[in-house]
Formats: structure tokens, sequence, C-alpha cells
């Protein structure tokens, strides 16, 4: 059975999270008669004014992602603000299912009234997050929740798709985590807003100020595009509550000096563009010629120059035919 459109439009307004669950999961769906209700439920969600802090975190594994976001969690709702958090986990390649494990590390929150808390499979789509990501950040908006807080899965030079999605973007890194930064390279380095060293906790306190340091270094040689703001270095320990109040001022100080407005349409023009590609590639794998010239070409056990160019002939047959 398929709700109405109006269901999940008055279950949002009236802040039912059963309600926005299904929508997240309608959203979700490959059935075309839920897509069809989607695209329409996501029209409404972007004629909202609502606005809330989309705030984009990524990390290596084992650097404490979902611990640093349950403190940080804690501080927001400390401060009387509710948040949502989606938490995106890796997804096997053979069953393409997740062990969806991050509400565990979220045990002072999870529960929490004003914490919504969505794990989603990245189903191995690429970018270190869902392929519906951004549809869910609206919901979420639209419902009201002061923050948005995105997990990715884990750091990679495709971990920047998350910045194209969010108002803030956010690394977090060891201390003394030299081997690991020339791992991370720079494409995730320079367009973090804000650099955390975490797991920063007394034991460790002068391995992460050696950090910070060395950072603090490297940043001015990154080519940073925000001329509104520049991007920091900061330590904390969330096991120990240590620095995760400073964080959230420094969140709050570049919520009030960037143009959000802008960033949105650039969020919005990203998310149309991987729409398009998508719709494209849906639209092509499904047609019956190009389906039957990747199976002959894959159905042979050789490879040469001359299939690619065969390859290449028809599938430009095709494109002029549409052409004309």
């Amino acid at each position: 059975m398929i709700e109405p459109l109006s269901y999940y439009i008055d279950g949002i307004n009236n802040k039912d999270r059963i309600v926005l669950s299904r929508a997240i999961t309608l959203i979700e769906s490959t059935v075309p008669a839920h897509r069809v209700v989607a695209n329409q439920l996501i029209e409404y969600c972007l004629k909202q004014e609502k606005q809330s802090k989309r705030i984009g975190i990524t990390g290596s594994p084992g650097v404490g992602k979902s611990t640093f976001i349950n403190a940080l969690g804690a501080e927001i709702i400390a401060n009387s603000q509710s948040l949502a958090i989606l938490a995106i986990d890796p997804s096997s390649t053979i069953t393409k299912g997740s062990i969806l494990g991050d509400k565990t590390r979220m045990y002072e929150i999870a529960y929490h009234k004003d914490v919504f808390i969505r794990p989603t499979a990245s189903s191995n789509y690429l970018g270190g997050i869902a392929q519906n990501t951004y549809q869910t950040i609206l919901l979420c908006e639209a419902f009201g929740f002061d923050y948005i807080l995105i997990e990715t899965v884990g750091v990679g030079q495709s971990e920047i798709e998350i910045k194209h999605l969010t108002d803030l973007f956010m690394l977090l890194v060891l201390p003394n985590s030299g081997d690991e930064l020339q791992g991370i390279k720079r494409g995730v380095m320079e367009l973090a807003d804000i650099i955390i060293i975490n797991k920063a906790d007394k034991a460790n306190e002068q391995q992460a100020k050696i950090s910070v340091a060395q950072l603090k270094s490297v940043l001015p040689l990154l080519n940073y595009q925000n001329k509104e703001w520049n991007n920091i270095v900061l330590q904390t320990s969330s096991i120990e509550k240590i620095g995760i109040d400073n964080t959230l001022k420094y969140i709050e100080s570049y919520f009030s000096k960037v143009n959000i407005e802008s960033i949105r349409k650039q969020q919005l023009l990203s998310w149309k563009n991987n729409l398009v590609i998508q719709l494209i590639q849906e639209k092509i794998m499904s047609n019956k010629n190009i389906k039957t010239i990747i199976d002959e070409f894959l159905a042979n056990d050789a490879y040469s120059y001359k299939q690619i160019q065969k390859i290449n002939t028809q599938l430009e047959s095709l494109i002029n035919k549409l052409d004309s």
C-alpha cells in the first residue's frame, strides 16, 4: 500500500518521527510508484523556509566519528537544540547489507527526545554517502531539526562528495597521524572547514599538540576557496569531553560568517547535476540496444582495440539517431 502525499506532509508538519522514518524509506525505494510520491514530497520540502545547520563529518575508520558525534550531540541538546544524525555505513559487496552499528556508540543521545538517528547503508554508492542522502537532509530540515549531522563511511579521496551537500565540512584525524595524513592526501584536507584532532585524551595530549602545530603549518599551503572563513584546527577528546564545547562555539562562529544562501544554491545545483546523470545512466542501461552491445562485449573472452572501436561506433550511431 502506498500512502498519499498528504500523509507524509502532515506527518512531517506534526513532527511525527514514525512518518519521517517512513518518508526516508519512501525516497530510498526504487519502486516507480513510490518514486512518484517521493519526488512530490521532495518538491514540497524544497519550498519550506526552515533552515537547519547541515554538517558533514568524515575521518578514517577508528578515528572516533560516532563517539565524537555522541559528544557533540550531547552539547547541542544541552543548549536546547534538536538534531538529526544520518550515519552512512559501508555495504557488503556480497549481500549489499550493512551492520548499521553507529547508533551503539551514541548511547548518550540515542534515545533523547530531541535526537533522531538514521543509519543508512551506502549500497556501494561512491563518495562516502548514500544515494539519497541529500533528499534525506531535505526531509529532516522540513521536519525542523536545528542541526543535521552526516557521518560518512570513512575518509578517502571520494569522501569529498559530502562537501557538496553540507554547509560545514569537518575532518577528524588522530593525534600523531603523519602516516594517516599521507593516506588522506590533499583532496579532503583542503576542503575541510574545521579539522579536528580527535582522541586527544590526557595521555595523548602532547602528541595532539604536535599534530595541531603540524596541520596549522600545512593549511596555508592548501588552495582553500572559502574567502569568508579561515579553516582551523582544533583538538578534542570525545571520551573525556575535552574541547567539545569549544568546537560547538567555532561551528556557531562559522555559520555567523559564511553566506549560507550561496552555499545552498551550490548544494542544489550539485544534487540536480547528479540526479540528471543518475537518470541518464538508468535509461542507458535499460536500453535494449545498448544492453546487447554490452552483453556482446562481456561475452567475448578476448580483448582488442577493435572491440572498443566497434562499441564506440555503435554508441555514436544510437546517439546520432537521438539527435535527428
